[in-house]
């Protein structure tokens, strides 16, 4: 009995500090909290980089120094939202990591003018972005709190395709679909879901690592892990800077921009989510503009490094929602794994190695929350006439369209890069146009009204029977009380 009593306190003193932004834990003890954040995002923070490396013909030495700027740059970029610098970040237990929302462009400006415009174009845009950010507080009337809900839906909506594609074996998988994939996909959720439901205390919100392990254990007895990334590895590698030398140009400048102004709506979302799931609150606009200007700025030192602009990863936020943990000592632990395995191979060569079968069985249930996290926002923003019109027909015509891109196919080639297939960008677009062009509320109720007028006079009839029933009855009373206490 002694022995459980005194381990409550310790037992919740760690729970409460996990789910404080500043709340006092050991750094070892934090390590795993910090080290499930990096498994959510290692594998999406590397992806963008194999499909431009591909799309550039870079050989294998370039690939790797990439790979290693992309985890020092996610890492730093994190460093920047936990710890912020002037007005440069958030302040909140916001992971960063290289944003697959410009591949699509970047792949194009490839074919057409090389990686080099890319770099240049990505050094420039995220100092527009931080513009955008310091200056949120003359533009962010425009994205009220039923606009950011749509953001925060379409989120969610736009992750299912991509835990759904982890789950089946990844992307461009040959066997993608195969008895096994779907094997580890369902242990790794399982065992995610057990540990969460079994386990009690700060314990069980180490439930995506647990099934993370147990997924990379079975894996390893299926033989589905690859271990061709850990050939003529060095123990240390310095990333280098500026491995390719940027070339501005204007054309691919302004594209770029476009994309980083969608990116800016998209870090809105997540940092609203993130407050919601994580704080019970909204964010403050000092937070919200922090967080724009902290993805602008980083995006530049990554292009700096070679790499493609970073943005907030959702696949963090779905953790926060399931797990709670925002202390920023213990996500700050993850940003330094990520900075670590920017230096020594052998720490990205194993992160990598984890199958994407076990990595979505895992994902998969916390992009779900993200979007029961943009249902709650819409139901605090009112489901007022106004407001429902707006996010039906931006979550129809943004998710809708979007799952069939060839409908934009009339459409300028730069409308098509960023919204033909971005339905985060498409359900802001229409959300903002609806936001401003509805007739505000007032509209609403004043036609509602007038169409209920006879009602609202038959209840008033109704009322007034009550009111003279009640007085009646209440009478009767008065006049009984007494002769019932004179008889007895």
């Amino acid at each position: 009995m002694s022995n459980s009593a005194a381990s409550t306190p310790d037992s919740e003193s760690t729970g409460n500090a996990l789910t404080s932004l500043n709340g006092k834990i050991s750094f070892w003890r934090g390590i795993p909290y910090g080290f499930q954040h990096v498994l959510a995002m290692f594998v999406a923070n590397l992806a963008p980089i194999f499909i431009i490396a591909a799309a550039a013909k870079m050989d294998a030495s370039q690939s790797a120094a990439l790979i290693q700027n992309a985890l020092l740059v996610a890492g730093l970029g994190t460093l920047v939202q936990l710890f912020p610098i002037w007005r440069v970040g958030a302040k909140l237990p916001i992971v960063t990591g290289i944003s697959f929302t410009y591949v699509t462009a970047t792949v194009a400006l490839i074919a057409s003018q090389g990686y080099h415009v890319v770099i240049g174009a990505v050094i420039v845009g995220g100092l527009f972005e931080g513009f955008l950010g310091l200056t949120a507080k003359y533009w962010r009337r425009f994205v009220p709190p039923i606009v950011a809900a749509i953001v925060v839906t379409s989120i969610g909506f736009s992750l299912l395709s991509v835990g759904a594609t982890s789950f089946g074996g990844g992307s461009g998988a040959k066997d993608f679909g195969s008895w096994q994939n779907m094997t580890l996909g369902l242990i790794s959720l399982v065992a995610c879901l057990a540990f969460q439901l079994l386990m009690k205390g700060p314990a069980k919100q180490l439930s995506v690592l647990f099934g993370l392990v147990v997924g990379y254990v079975v894996a390893l007895f299926m033989g589905k892990v690859d271990f061709s990334g850990f050939q003529n590895l060095q123990i240390v590698s310095v990333p280098k800077f500026l491995p390719f030398a940027p070339q501005f140009d204007a054309g691919a400048i302004v594209s770029m921009a476009l994309l980083y102004l969608v990116s800016a709506v998209e870090v809105i979302g997540d940092t609203t989510a993130l407050t919601k799931v994580g704080l019970g609150r909204k964010p403050t606009d000092k937070e919200l503009a922090g967080s724009i200007t902290g993805d602008g700025i980083i995006s530049t030192i990554s292009g700096l490094f070679g790499c493609l602009p970073l943005t907030s990863f959702a696949q963090n936020v779905g953790l926060v929602a399931m797990t709670k943990v925002v202390n920023r000592k213990v996500i700050a632990s993850g940003a330094g794994i990520l900075i670590l395995a920017g230096f020594v191979p052998a720490i990205s060569a194993t992160f990598n190695s984890l199958p994407e079968a076990v990595l979505g069985g895992c994902t998969i249930m916390m992009f779900g929350n993200i979007i029961l996290s943009g249902f709650q926002m819409i139901a605090d923003a009112g489901f007022s006439q106004r407001n429902i019109t707006i996010a039906a027909i931006s979550l129809t015509v943004g998710i809708g369209f979007t799952q069939v891109s060839d409908i934009f196919a009339s459409f300028p080639a730069m409308f098509q890069s960023i919204f033909a297939h971005n339905c985060i960008a498409m359900s802001f677009i229409v959300a903002v146009i609806l936001n401003l062009v509805l007739p505000k509320e007032d509209h609403f109720l004043v036609t509602r009204n007038t169409g209920d007028d006879d009602d609202n006079n038959n209840t008033a009839a109704a009322t007034d029977a009550d009111d003279t029933k009640s007085a009646a009855e209440s009478t009767v009373s008065e006049t009984t009380e007494p002769t019932e206490q004179t008889l007895s």
